[in-house]
């Protein structure tokens, strides 16, 4: 079938990437920070929040950075059943002013980067495997771009290193997150008014990731005005200069606004090496709204 050429396609193209056998994990949690500043002249590190499962240090490991508005715990599910299929080291992190990290004035992707860069020097995790979406995708770029050695291959989840033209319509949710600040037992009226404000579910269950009981009422876990304020740092096109050579998988919806196919000649000059692969109707947050779809092709998972 259909599928089944496009997983195959997939596992070709990562054969020697998941070959592994199991080992036994155990959890990891804390907060990293480079004991040096990494570039004089550029962003300083902020210590990231992070959880590691741990795995063969033989075997390249595997990071995942979230997209806007989110936090690690939006793709722990998937951090866990990768590490178990394959044995290797997996990270989530959470990016500044998103979840337990610290906030930042300066959330530019160039700083972004640096702060992932002095974690992976922490810890001792490169070179490694970037799965990353939206906003963490061009992080991702950004860091393969600056330092390809710290990278071994990249995976992009619908973003691309230029303008996407629906970015703009994601702050427009700012001002109804500010609208939902309540006491503890009435999150149930938030659960039933939401399709009111954001009505496509996995949106609803992406943001509510973020929505933590704090002294019995619920808070973001998200700095969502200074990332208001940021917001030109973002809409941007990737203002980094370089070339990455790395095996590059660029995954995205059908008719996704976010990486085009008339993205894809400028994707290739600056990653020569990638490959684009399409998810039908799965929107803008794919591994939320076909999660199976996205573990066997985006993962290229060995059952």
């Amino acid at each position: 079938s259909r599928r089944q050429v496009c997983i195959l396609s997939m596992w070709q193209w990562a054969r020697n990437l998941w070959e592994s056998s199991r080992t036994q994990l155990s959890h990891i949690q804390g907060v990293g920070l480079s004991t040096a500043i990494l570039r004089s002249s550029g962003p300083r590190p902020v210590p990231l929040s992070y959880r590691l499962l741990d795995g063969q240090d033989t075997l390249p490991p595997v990071v995942f950075l979230h997209g806007l508005f989110s936090n690690k715990n939006i793709f722990q599910a998937e951090a866990e059943a990768l590490a178990k299929q394959t044995g290797r080291k997996v990270l989530t992190v959470d990016a500044k002013s998103h979840g337990e990290s610290p906030h930042s004035p300066d959330c530019s992707y160039e700083a972004m980067s640096t702060d992932l860069q002095a974690l992976l020097s922490k810890l001792g995790l490169s070179p490694c495997v970037l799965i990353r979406h939206s906003m963490g995708g061009k992080t991702a770029m950004a860091l393969a771009l600056q330092k390809p050695e710290l990278v071994e291959r990249l995976v992009s989840v619908d973003i691309s290193p230029l303008v996407a033209t629906d970015m703009p319509k994601i702050f427009k949710i700012v001002p109804a997150m500010k609208t939902i600040n309540i006491l503890g037992d009435e999150l149930r009226w938030v659960c039933q008014l939401s399709p009111c404000t954001f009505q496509d579910s996995s949106i609803r269950q992406y943001l509510f990731n973020s929505l933590v009981r704090v002294n019995g009422q619920y808070e973001w876990k998200v700095n969502a005005e200074n990332l208001w304020q940021q917001q030109n740092s973002f809409l941007d096109s990737l203002q980094i200069q370089g070339i990455y050579h790395g095996p590059t998988l660029f995954l995205r919806s059908t008719n996704s606004s976010f990486i085009p196919p008339s993205h894809y000649p400028k994707i290739k000059l600056l990653f020569p090496e990638a490959q684009f692969q399409t998810l039908p109707d799965t929107g803008h947050i794919l591994h939320i709204k076909k999660p199976q779809e996205f573990h066997e092709q985006g993962f290229c998972v060995k059952p």
